[in-house]
């Protein structure tokens, strides 16, 4: 009964009223009699039915009727991880899912924990969302033929370093696993309902406990909405499946909408007003891809709205692509322009609000949105695409922050502190960004406040702290990046850091003198611009001579735009979507794109 003893003391913490401090407690303590009544008369089998997510969980199924969530139990994991160690990655992304394809699965028990089912391939969202590609293409399922890793649809909810557990809660009947992640799923929920929801979770087998031997931490990063009002409920982002297919409706719900016949000019103008905000290669790609749609499909559908239609892409940045050489950026400046996209440089978006500004009463019940940018009058659009760039995922804060319990058995030190085991010791994480900071072997450092009786050391990076690193945690992908780099957070990092991670395990010479630690090596960035052309910037690392000496190998145009398909097709994950991609891409040049709405 530790979670009651735990809302006893939180309610305590309380500064309540004396009669409502008195309600709280009776509820609590009602709670309480009730599950020790219900356990006791239950079953005979009291395992089955655990009194909070700290009890070891011997049947994950154990839930009546239709409630079962999951189909693997932990003693069936424990059953046949055969003396292998198991090795537990949290997360399906571009860290996470080819770690675990990699992985010597004669050496190591793969278990990934992801409340999403499937690794997206999120360079061609922007093609799966317009129609140029049907959303399969851009998926690879975690269950399938070839991959011998077990999954837990599920969320990470704790991580007990000590005793090497991670606390699970199921993600089967989430609906919202297939979205971008904008915000912390317990937002607004105090600590005794969080309390509570985790001993309800638990009795129903949603919530349990897994042991592991090496954790690897690769739960991505949020959508960054810098706390802009209305971003968050009415924007649309782009970072999974699900916003791919709700951006194809809403684009097509806007055309419906003004090609209706009481739809007047005025507010046709406003529905047909797409607007991008973010200036990376996100928003840049999804306007090409938009752009597109419009002139090369729509214009022969809904001929008299091609007039209405507009394509805006705001950015704060004084240039869209800073990534890029200034010469490819500045090509596809005058690319957009010519194209008629209007591109906004130099502006900050203030808020998002429903409902269109000019209606002039002829649009009740119309859909729309107002945009107001700041020192400029309200805008109407009838959709926003917001790609401003990541913010840390919350599980990182609420999770990997404050280590509960030292477990000296599993700390790696560089130097030697009197009294460490005695010190609060924090995982360290940027204090920029929030990300989790790691060693050049991508091993999760750690941190403590040095004693004020220790003398501080020379070689140390802050002389006020002592530094340690997690012997079998590892984080990689976008929630962590490498002490003393400054690598973009970016699917070309992460699935390098992949690689060489998994190399690294499967050879078991993490340690061994003269192993090579990771660097990343750049094989270029690439953006699409609309109509058959692109920029490529820093191709394969390669270097052509100049009269200034050796420069990246840039490219744009049409030969960048073959370069471009190319890359992406041979990236991609399985020899299925190999054949898929250029499949759909032949029928979208001979029959156009599919506009069903759905």
């Amino acid at each position: 009964m530790n979670c009651y003893r735990r809302i006893y003391s939180t309610l305590l913490r309380k500064q309540l009223s004396p009669g409502a401090h008195y309600n709280a407690l009776k509820v609590v303590s009602g709670i309480q009699q009730i599950a020790i009544r219900t356990a006791s008369s239950s079953s005979p089998q009291p395992s089955q039915f655990p009194s909070s997510h700290s009890t070891p969980l011997w049947n994950v199924t154990q839930i009546q009727g239709d409630q079962r969530r999951t189909i693997v139990t932990v003693a069936d994991l424990d059953r046949t991880q055969d003396g292998r160690e198991r090795v537990v990655i949290l997360g399906s992304g571009w860290a996470g899912y080819p770690l675990a394809r990699e992985l010597d699965h004669k050496k190591f028990q793969v278990v990934i924990v992801s409340p999403r089912s499937y690794f997206v391939f999120t360079p061609l969202l922007a093609s799966t969302s317009v129609g140029t590609l049907e959303f399969r293409t851009a998926l690879e399922p975690i269950r399938n033929r070839r991959n011998k890793a077990r999954y837990i649809q599920g969320w990470a909810d704790d991580v007990d370093l000590f005793n090497k557990t991670i606390t699970i809660e199921e993600a089967v009947a989430d609906p919202n696993t297939s979205l971008a992640p904008t915000g912390c799923r317990n937002e607004g929920k105090d600590e005794v309902q969080m309390e509570y929801e985790k001993v309800s979770k638990s009795r129903r087998g949603q919530m349990f406990d897994l042991h592991y031997d090496k954790l690897i931490i690769g739960v991505g990063a949020y959508s960054q909405t810098f706390r802009t009002p209305g971003v968050r409920e009415h924007a649309h982002f782009l970072k999974d499946v699900g916003d791919a297919r709700k951006i194809r409706k809403r684009l097509l719900e806007c055309f419906e909408t003004a090609a209706l016949p009481t739809t007047p000019d005025s507010i046709r103008k406003q529905i047909l007003h797409f607007a991008i905000v973010g200036g990376g290669p996100t928003g840049v790609e999804f306007s090409a891809e938009l752009y597109d749609l419009i002139h090369e499909d729509l214009v022969k559908i809904y001929p008299e709205l091609l007039p209405h239609a507009k394509i805006s892409l705001y950015d704060v940045s004084p240039k869209v692509l800073t990534m890029f050489d200034d010469k490819l950026a500045k090509y596809a400046m005058d690319t957009f322009a010519r194209g008629g996209i209007d591109i906004r440089t130099s502006k900050q978006i203030s808020s998002l609000s429903p409902g269109l500004p000019y209606t002039g009463g002829h649009a009740a019940g119309r859909v729309g949105l107002t945009l107001n940018v700041k020192g400029e009058d309200p805008q109407g659009v009838g959709m926003c695409i917001w790609s401003t760039g990541l913010m840390a995922n919350p599980f990182i804060a609420k999770a990997l922050s404050t280590i509960r319990r030292f477990p000296p058995k599993e700390v790696i030190f560089k130097d030697h502190y009197p009294q460490a085991e005695e010190a609060q010791w924090n995982i360290a994480r940027d204090e920029k960004t929030g990300r989790i900071v790691t060693n050049d072997r991508l091993r999760v450092v750690i941190d403590a406040p040095l004693p004020k009786d220790v003398e501080p050391l020379v070689t140390s990076v802050d002389p006020t702290k002592m530094s340690a690193r997690l012997r079998d945690v590892f984080a990689l992908g976008d929630c962590a990046f490498i002490q003393h780099t400054s690598y973009p957070a970016t699917a070309q990092v992460a699935n390098q850091k992949a690689a060489w991670l998994a190399k690294r395990l499967n050879a078991g010479d993490m340690d061994r003198l003269g192993v090579d630690k990771f660097t990343y090596k750049s094989l270029g960035i690439m953006a699409y611009l609309g109509n058959a052309k692109a920029i490529v910037g820093g191709l394969g690392g390669l270097k052509r001579k100049s009269a200034d000496g050796d420069r990246e190998l840039n490219l744009s145009g049409r030969m960048a735009w073959l370069v471009w398909r190319g890359a992406y097709l041979a990236r991609s994950i399985s020899w299925r979507n190999r054949v898929l991609i250029p499949v759909y891409w032949c029928l979208n040049w001979a029959f156009g794109r599919d506009i069903s709405r759905f």
